[in-house]
């Protein structure tokens, strides 16, 4: 029975309940990657899922967790050598555990290890990748501006001006996931000369950069977006990253990061099957446990039905990925689709526990909140719709 003192973490401590993953997609790893898998799970459903809530409420990064995350591996996913699949597995089982932990663990390897990794000179590699790791140094994605983002490739303002002295850097970026405490950000800056956008990595502790925390967010509140201002910053001549001197370039990572939401998508769903079950079993209402009803079981039935077509749906992704076969419109379809259903399998998660449904003790009013970021980020639906829409038509739809 649940008293007014318990939480969800209370109810979802006290249930054994089945795996959300009613079809197993996991059994599609080898054995020992399965193994691993089911170690890194077990780590964030103990470890992780029950202390993130007081975060959430104080728009706060528990950076005492980072070592725990980077001891089961988590800081280096990218160049770890595992399947794409397995990747992608992780990767919804951390957004299970904290959609806000698993943006910055996505962005971390997807956006930054990875590409320093690819596309970042020996120099950089030497100097950043070991600490990004082990999470002691931590790296910021500077793509989004305060007026543009769907319209970032053609309407990117900021600039980078060639001078004696190296690069000087002018202009704002806003949403910048971990730009209040990041050591650097790989920051993209249009080339006054030729007019090409070129990704730099920039060190935050630079003279003229200005950080401002974005406070009162309704989601994805433990991760800490910034405004970054750069007014006349003056960076080395090897700051440019070689493989990022053209936008081209990059497109192959914002590629791999929509792909990456989805998997959010997949994952924060996971969440709310396992937050909407436990209460459900637990509550009683009418002499009977609320999970009697047939009007409980139905949501619980949609939502675990969204959250498999999700999970379906990115094996697949995951699939073209090791094949190197995936294109922009399968992420752009991923992103869309599994976002999508977690904002309806969010609602209805959030619907079955009723008055308590608003609270942020228990954790369905978190992953509503946090479900309708994902909705938007890297890359809002309507633009990825348009990107899918281009490819099945042959008809460009935007403006």
């Amino acid at each position: 029975m649940i008293t007014p003192q318990m939480t969800n973490q209370d109810i979802l401590s006290d249930i054994t309940f089945p795996n959300a993953d009613i079809l197993e997609m996991v059994d599609q790893l080898d054995p020992v990657e399965r193994e691993e898998f089911l170690e890194v799970r077990e780590f964030l459903r103990t470890e992780i899922r029950p202390h993130v809530g007081e975060y959430w409420d104080r728009e706060e990064l528990p950076f005492d967790l980072l070592p725990k995350l980077a001891e089961h591996g988590l800081g280096n996913i990218a160049l770890s050598g595992h399947t794409k699949l397995f990747n992608g597995l992780v990767y919804a089982e951390v957004t299970r555990a904290d959609v806000s932990l698993s943006a910055l663990v996505g962005i971390h390897n997807e956006l930054i290890v990875e590409l320093i990794h690819e596309l970042g000179s020996q120099k950089q590699k030497d100097t950043w990748l070991d600490g990004l790791s082990n999470f002691t140094k931590v790296g910021c994605f500077g793509l989004t501006e305060a007026d543009h983002g769907s319209d970032i490739a053609g309407g990117l303002s900021t600039t980078a001006e060639k001078t004696p002295d190296g690069w000087v850097i002018n202009g704002d970026k806003r949403w910048i996931g971990a730009g209040t405490f990041a050591d650097f950000c790989i920051l993209f800056a249009r080339d006054v000369e030729d007019n090409e956008i070129k990704g730099f990595l920039v060190e935050l502790d630079r003279e003229g950069v200005t950080k401002e925390k974005i406070s009162r967010k309704m989601g994805l509140r433990i991760m800490q977006n910034a405004n970054l201002i750069f007014d006349n910053v003056l960076i080395p001549e090897d700051s440019l990253i070689p493989g990022a001197a053209s936008f081209k370039a990059t497109n192959l990572f914002l590629k791999n990061s929509r792909a990456w939401v989805g998997w959010q998508g997949a994952g924060v769903q996971l969440a709310i099957f396992d937050a909407a079950r436990a209460y459900a079993v637990t509550r009683d209402q009418f002499g009977r446990k609320i999970a009697k009803f047939q009007l409980v079981q139905e949501p619980l039935s949609r939502i675990l039905g969204n959250a498999t077509a999700s999970l379906g749906l990115m094996c697949q992704i995951a699939r073209l990925q090791e094949e190197g076969r995936m294109e922009m419109v399968h992420a752009a379809l991923a992103k869309s689709t599994t976002t999508r259903l977690a904002r309806e399998s969010a609602a209805a998660g959030r619907g079955v526990l009723g008055g308590n449904g608003i609270l942020t003790d228990f954790e369905a009013s978190k992953l509503m909140a946090d479900a309708e970021v994902l909705f938007t980020y890297e890359g809002t639906y309507e633009v990825n719709s348009l990107i899918v829409g281009r490819a099945v038509t042959g008809q460009s739809a935007f403006v």
